[in-house]
């Protein structure tokens, strides 16, 4: 046997001399001409530039993050992080085990030890990654991770460099690149992304003796999710291509409430074609999914998706597209199955909606993050003491050292960043996210509920087991803001008419 193959797994056979030999031969040459450059990275280089700044003379180290695995030998799909998707622009399913590192440039010598600063450039960035082998090489047939015959056609260093407009490594070089002056370059990396990498980062500073601090990579990671809290116009444009995906999957999900309703487990049909347009029009779903039927509503994150669909109940759907770019939408509408809201899910609904109404009117630049959730909340407190159920009164309530009776009813936030993660900029310091100011540029969600549990005796009969939560994306303007999901309505007058006009006539 060739002694250059590579161990095989229990299931794999061994291969021949004959096939080893005979395996390179007769393939058409790869494509001469090179790729054009991904649309998202036009606007990548900038983005470096800025963390470069607030990083001068430092090493930054950017994974992608490895593969995870599912189950044995299987792998989940990738998808990159989102740190390392925004700085180089790929996404969808690139590129496992990649790393992008930032390296200072300087001044005076090539040898910072030699170097008295830092010159206008900041930093040389540089995508170490894994490229095609060629196929005389058993990675081309036998490796299930990078293997062209298993996994496809990977990139070159050339094409990846076209795609991105980053010089390209062979990931091989990357520990050697790591260690070059590591005793006189502060190097930081996004520790939690690829364990592996993070390991050996720590071995090569302790083998030569440097000193650090785990917190001070916790300082690249913050500033990199800061480096998201305002888009740009390629981020605005995804995040609104996402949202007009997401409404033709809504629209394909109440077309088939009948089915729903008919073949059982309707939670899991409404997912399933939901996930079906996501996957045809985007990347994938941006999250689980959330398909909440009846009392099931009044679970905030149910994704077991496991329960029936009945005429008459009503469904909440918080879904949303992610686009090939990993931009994602985050909408919630509650329909009822039937097409109709009855007479108490309609003063449910309707309560919600003024609610989300008023956090909508309250996202404007220069207001603080906050007055969202307080205009929304008010609403909300102020329809459940009308309908007997809150103990005490709204004031009394909304005192947050001595009140919140209202959460109850309504736990969560009315809001949160939305971008290249559904729950985007979540590393950035509290004074830039819950306590900061909103700016021109900001996407947030605004999405108050009301959710009164089938067991909760406070609540009156008529209105048991009623839950509802209305979420739309919206884009922060520079004079008041802009409802990126409108596409979908959410008057219940227009929800009937749009509904009607989506469900068969009976």
């Amino acid at each position: 046997m060739n002694d250059q193959q590579p161990r095989l797994p229990n299931r794999q056979t061994p291969f021949s001399d004959a096939f080893v030999a005979f395996i390179p031969t007769d393939w058409a040459p790869y494509p001469a001409e090179l790729p054009d450059r991904l649309p998202a990275a036009e606007f990548t280089e900038h983005r470096r530039d800025t963390i470069s700044a607030a990083f001068p003379g430092e090493r930054l180290v950017i994974p992608a993050g490895p593969l995870s695995v599912r189950s044995n030998d299987t792998d989940y799909r990738f998808r990159p992080h989102s740190a390392f998707a925004h700085l180089t622009g790929l996404g969808s399913d690139r590129e496992p085990d990649a790393v992008l590192v930032l390296e200072p440039s300087f001044t005076d010598a090539d040898d910072p030890a030699e170097a008295s600063g830092v010159d206008a450039e900041g930093h040389t960035a540089t995508l170490y990654f894994k490229p095609r082998a060629p196929r005389t090489d058993p990675e081309f047939y036998a490796d299930a991770r990078y293997g062209e015959m298993w996994v496809g056609t990977r990139d070159s260093l050339e094409e990846l460099e076209a795609l991105t407009g980053l010089p390209c490594r062979p990931l091989a070089e990357l520990p050697a690149a790591l260690t070059l002056h590591i005793d006189r370059v502060d190097t930081r990396v996004v520790r939690e992304v690829d364990d592996r990498l993070t390991k050996l980062l720590d071995e090569l500073r302790r083998s030569n003796a440097v000193e650090f601090d785990p917190c001070v990579d916790a300082e690249l990671a913050t500033a990199l999710s800061e480096l998201r809290l305002i888009k740009d116009d390629f981020e605005i444009g995804q995040l609104q291509l996402a949202c007009d995906d997401t409404a033709v999957g809504f629209e394909a999900v109440v077309r088939d409430f009948p089915t729903a309703v008919a073949q059982g487990r309707g939670e899991r049909w409404c997912e399933g074609v939901f996930g079906l347009h996501a996957r045809h029009r985007g990347n994938d779903v941006g999250y689980g999914s959330i398909c909440a039927a009846g009392d099931h509503a009044n679970t905030l994150h149910w994704i077991r998706n496991d329960g029936e669909l009945a005429d008459g109940d009503l469904i909440l759907m918080d879904m949303g597209v992610e686009v090939e770019t990993l931009y994602t939408a985050d909408i919630t509408r509650t329909l009822p199955v039937n097409g109709r809201f009855t007479p108490a899910q309609r003063k449910v609904y309707e309560a919600v909606l003024e609610a989300q109404q008023a956090g909508i009117d309250a996202a404007r630049p220069g207001a603080r993050f906050t007055d969202v959730h307080e205009a929304a909340i008010r609403v909300v407190a102020r329809h459940l003491h009308a309908w007997g159920i809150l103990p005490v009164s709204v004031e009394e309530s909304l005192d947050q050292l001595n009140g919140g009776h209202h959460r109850r009813w309504m736990v969560h936030g009315t809001s949160h960043h939305l971008g290249i993660d559904v729950h985007d900029c979540a590393e950035a310091r509290q004074e830039y996210y819950r306590g900061g100011v909103l700016r021109p540029g900001m996407v947030i969600t605004v999405e108050p509920g009301i959710y009164l549990k089938a067991t909760d005796l406070l609540v009156p009969e008529e209105l048991r087991g009623i839950g509802v939560r209305i979420e739309d994306d919206i884009l922060i303007t520079e004079d008041g803001n802009r409802n990126l999901s409108d596409k979908l309505p959410r008057d219940p007058d227009a929800v009937e008419a749009w509904l009607a006009g989506l469900l068969p006539k009976s």
